[in-house]
């Protein structure tokens, strides 16, 4: 695709997807996210032509503008949407999918001064939640979700949900649940209510002696832990 083509495509997928938009007016003054994109688009086509210093004035202009910080080098896919877009910070060797969509204060960032990959690689339908921070040469496979203000420092695997800081996988789905940010699952409620059922237990069959009442709530019991063990 041409620039253009591509500048058009990200204003179009904004129109399409975004049930607070409500007219063509909005786009030019309540997107900072899409203003971002735009200036990154020119940024990284000269900056792939060779120009070091004009890329970077555009990106730094961009970021002055929207509060948006993307590196010209950054490799960006089609129909990228940053939403609200605050804070949002975006490293050199970062790779970025199509279709992925990116909250407000998020950080793409990395964790070494060495030259080479040094930031995450987000694959195609990724949802990263506000907050969030991804940080290293690591990947978000195709159609996982990151938690708001979750600290991603290892591989998350596709069709999954990762939650917490660090970040676990606590959730691997065969389909994309995009926006369904009120479906992610809270791991620490799950082991303080194994926790709690289980002192309970304890207690009553120390008081009555009953053993099978053990037997009887074990099962219950054994799948909260297994939840548990698995998003470790």
């Amino acid at each position: 695709m041409t620039l253009f083509s591509t500048i058009k495509e990200d204003f179009l997928n904004v129109k399409r997807n975004d049930p607070a938009l409500h007219s063509t007016f909005e786009l030019f003054f309540n997107y900072p996210g899409l203003w971002a994109m735009f200036f990154y688009r020119i940024a990284h086509a000269l900056y792939k032509k060779g120009l070091r210093f004009l890329p970077r004035f555009i990106s730094g202009l961009g970021q002055f503008l929207t509060t948006i910080d993307i590196h010209p080098a950054a490799v960006i896919g089609r129909r990228v949407f940053i939403d609200h877009g605050v804070g949002v910070v975006i490293g050199e060797t970062t790779i970025i999918g199509n279709d992925v969509l990116i909250y407000q204060q998020v950080t793409l960032g990395g964790v070494s001064l060495s030259h080479g990959k040094r930031h995450p690689t987000v694959e195609n339908n990724v949802v990263v939640g506000a907050g969030a921070k991804v940080l290293g040469n690591i990947t978000l496979g195709e159609n996982s979700r990151v938690g708001a203000n979750s600290v991603v420092l290892t591989d998350v695997p596709p069709h999954s949900t990762a939650v917490g800081i660090p970040a676990r996988v606590v959730r691997c789905d065969t389909e994309s649940r995009k926006l369904r940010h009120d479906m992610l699952p809270d791991v620490n409620k799950e082991i303080f209510q194994y926790l709690i059922k289980r002192i309970a237990v304890l207690e009553e069959t120390v008081k009555t002696g009953n053993i099978q009442l053990m037997e009887k709530e074990d099962h219950e019991l054994t799948e909260i832990y297994s939840t548990f063990i698995k998003s470790m």
